[in-house]
């Protein structure tokens, strides 16, 4: 409801309105995409402005430059999954997650003083990751033409009678309609117009 009054704003006067959405076309799969996509915006932009931060809680101190790059990594594959290239932003998003965990897994070790914060992180990105591949999977299904279903149009040549036979037919007996000629030709204008400067 609160995207149906929204619509109205750059309405003028007398445009009709939006009462209520109908039905979404989005199967479940593109809406988790859709998800995932707003989700990787949301962490993309924490990593940029807050990757001391996320470094301290983690036990990666001396990782910050990283972290950013993973935050600017993350904005960049959640443009396709929110656009009809899904299946290319999330698997962006996938090998983005194995970097992460690859990452992650540094900061395992018993020396870590944060290493249970690592731990929980671990597991989060191993949950998005099987997300992630839900999403792709059910993407690729949902949009997947089934085999032998690809239409061949190399025999048509777009013209009912075949090139021979329709070759001109625009010349023969064609006359212009009265509402579409011209009075006069450019050069009568032309003339008139210069005489009327003259």
């Amino acid at each position: 409801m609160p995207l149906t009054n929204l619509s109205g704003i750059a309405r003028s006067e007398g445009d009709p309105r939006v009462q209520r959405k109908g039905p979404s076309s989005l199967s479940s799969a593109d809406k988790l995409a859709r998800a995932l996509g707003w989700f990787s915006i949301g962490l993309g932009v924490v990593e940029l402005v807050a990757p001391g931060r996320i470094a301290r809680t983690l036990g990666l101190e001396g990782r910050e430059s990283l972290i950013r790059a993973y935050g600017a990594r993350e904005l960049a594959s959640a443009i396709p999954t929110l656009s009809i290239d899904k299946p290319i932003g999330l698997a962006a998003r996938i090998a983005g997650d194995m970097l992460d965990l690859g990452t992650l897994s540094t900061a395992l070790h018993h020396g870590n003083p944060k290493r249970d914060n690592a731990m929980i992180a671990t597991a989060l990105v191993i949950g998005i990751t099987l997300l992630d591949l839900q999403a792709y999977a059910g993407v690729r299904a949902a949009h997947r033409r089934p085999p032998g279903s690809d239409r061949d149009y190399s025999d048509r040549v777009g013209l009912p009678r075949g090139t021979q036979e329709s070759r001109g037919l625009a010349r023969k007996d064609f006359k212009i309609p009265k509402d579409y000629q011209a009075g006069g030709t450019v050069a009568e204008a032309l003339n008139a117009k210069a005489s009327g400067a003259g």
